[in-house]
C-alpha cells in the first residue's frame, strides 16, 4: 500500500495554540525564524470556549494580555472564558501567526538529527519542537468512579457547563481546589444540597475584587512575588518550587466563608464506592445523584517518545530547555521558571527565552548545533 503521508520540512514545530504556543509563536516571529503552530482544535481559543459557561479568570485584564496586545476590557475586569478565548483568536490573527487547526500531534520522535512530529497524515521534519501546553491534559477519575451507581449523573469539571447537567437531588464535589469551590457554589445556588468533598488547598487573604487589588496588592502579587521572588533564579524560589509542583493551588476568587454562606457541606476526601454510592475517609457514606470529579489531571505526554521524563512524568527541563534532547522545548509548564510560568502574564517571559535559544540554533552551522547552556537567573 502506497504511503499517503505528506513531509514537509521546517526549523521550527510549535505543539499548541494556548496561550503558551502563540506567545512563542509571537517571539519566533520577531527573531525571523520559521515555524508552524499545530493545534488540535477547529479554532484557536476553544481550550477555553469549552469551559463552564461561568468561568472568569482570576487575573483582570491588564494581566490579562500577552506580549505585544493589551486585552482589550477595562484594566480591573475579570474577563469571561469567552472573551479569552476571542482575545487569543484575535491574537493569532493579528499578528499572522501561522496556526494550523485541526491537527492532532499524536508522535514526537527522533529522525537522526531531527525531531518527526506525526499529526493526522502529515509528516513534519523539524529542527525545534516546543511543546507549548501545560503538563494538565488528561482528564484524572479514580478507578472507583466506574462502580458508582448506573443512575448516578457523573463527569469530570472539564464536561462541566452549567448546573442544567445535573439531575434532581444532592451534588458531590470531590475536589477542593478552585474548579471543586466555584462548581460547589453554583451547585448550591442553583438548588441542590451540596457536598464539597477533600482536604482545604488554603485560600489568598485578599479579595482579587476587592480595594486593595485595585491598589497595587495585585501588581505586588503578580508581577514581583509570583514572577520574580517565587523563580528558579532565587533560593527561595528554587526552595518552594518542590512544594508548590505537588500542591493544589490556594483558593483565589472563592473563600470558605462564601461557601458556608451557600450551604456548601465540607467532608472529608473520597475514597471508593460501596452499594453504588460514594465512601468518605471517615466512613460515612453519601447518597447523592450527581458526581463531579474536579480530581485534577495527568500529563497527557505519552505521544511524546523521547526519554526527557521523570520517575513522575514530569519533564526534565531547566527553564523549558531540554538538555538531553538539543532543539526540544517546553512553554507553559507550571513552575517552568517562576510561579507565574503558567499565567497569562507570565508566559511570555519564557517564550522569549525559549525563542532565543532557537535563533541561536539557527545562527549556528548544522555541526554546532548544541542545547544552549540554562542560566541560573532570567531578566524580568
Amino acid at each position: 500500500m502506497a504511503d499517503t503521508h505528506t513531509t514537509e520540512r521546517v526549523n521550527t514545530v510549535v505543539i499548541g495554540a494556548g496561550q503558551a504556543g502563540l506567545s512563542t509563536g509571537y517571539h519566533l516571529a520577531r527573531r525571523g525564524v520559521r515555524f508552524v503552530i499545530l493545534d488540535a482544535n477547529e479554532r484557536v481559543g476553544d481550550v477555553w470556549r469549552r469551559r463552564w459557561d461561568s468561568l472568569r479568570l482570576f487575573t483582570p485584564a491588564r494581566y490579562a494580555g500577552l506580549d505585544g496586545l493589551p486585552f482589550p476590557a477595562a484594566p480591573f475586569s475579570f474577563p469571561t472564558k469567552n472573551e479569552m478565548a476571542d482575545y487569543l483568536e484575535a491574537y493569532a490573527r493579528r499578528f499572522a501567526l501561522p496556526v494550523r487547526s485541526g491537527m492532532r500531534v499524536v508522535r514526537l520522535s527522533r529522525l537522526g538529527d531531527r525531531f518527526l512530529v506525526v499529526a493526522g497524515t502529515t509528516r513534519f521534519e523539524a529542527d525545534n519542537v516546543v511543546v507549548a501546553m501545560a503538563q494538565y491534559q488528561e482528564r484524572r477519575v479514580p478507578p472507583f468512579a466506574s462502580e458508582l451507581d448506573s443512575t448516578t449523573v457523573q463527569f469530570h469539571s472539564l464536561e462541566y457547563r452549567n448546573p442544567a447537567q445535573w439531575q434532581t437531588g444532592d451534588v458531590l464535589i470531590t475536589g477542593a481546589g478552585n474548579s471543586g469551590a466555584e462548581i460547589a457554589i453554583e451547585a448550591a445556588r442553583s438548588g441542590h444540597r451540596t457536598w464539597l468533598a477533600g482536604p482545604s488547598t488554603g485560600q489568598v487573604p485578599f479579595r482579587i475584587d476587592g480595594r486593595a487589588a485595585r491598589l497595587g496588592l495585585y501588581r505586588l502579587v503578580l508581577r514581583v512575588l509570583f514572577h520574580r521572588v517565587l523563580s528558579i533564579g532565587t533560593p527561595i524560589g528554587r526552595k518552594i518550587r518542590p512544594k508548590v509542583l505537588r500542591r493544589a493551588a490556594p483558593l483565589i476568587r472563592t473563600k470558605s466563608k462564601n461557601l458556608a454562606a451557600a450551604g456548601v457541606v465540607r467532608v472529608p476526601r473520597v475514597v471508593g464506592v460501596r452499594n453504588g454510592l460514594p465512601i468518605l475517609e471517615d466512613g460515612r457514606v453519601l447518597d447523592v445523584a450527581n458526581v463531579v470529579w474536579c480530581t485534577g489531571f495527568d500529563h497527557g505526554f505519552s505521544w511524546i517518545d523521547l526519554p526527557v521524563f521523570d520517575s513522575t512524568g514530569q519533564p526534565r527541563h531547566e527553564a523549558g530547555i531540554v538538555a538531553a534532547e538539543p532543539g526540544l522545548y517546553f512553554v507553559g509548564l507550571h513552575f517552568q521558571y517562576a510561579f507565574s510560568s503558567d499565567m497569562i502574564h507570565g508566559v511570555g517571559r519564557d517564550a522569549a527565552r525559549v525563542s532565543d535559544a532557537i535563533a541561536a540554533r539557527a545562527s549556528l552551522p548544522s555541526r554546532a548545533i548544541a542545547a544552549p547552556a540554562a542560566p541560573s537567573a532570567q531578566p524580568a
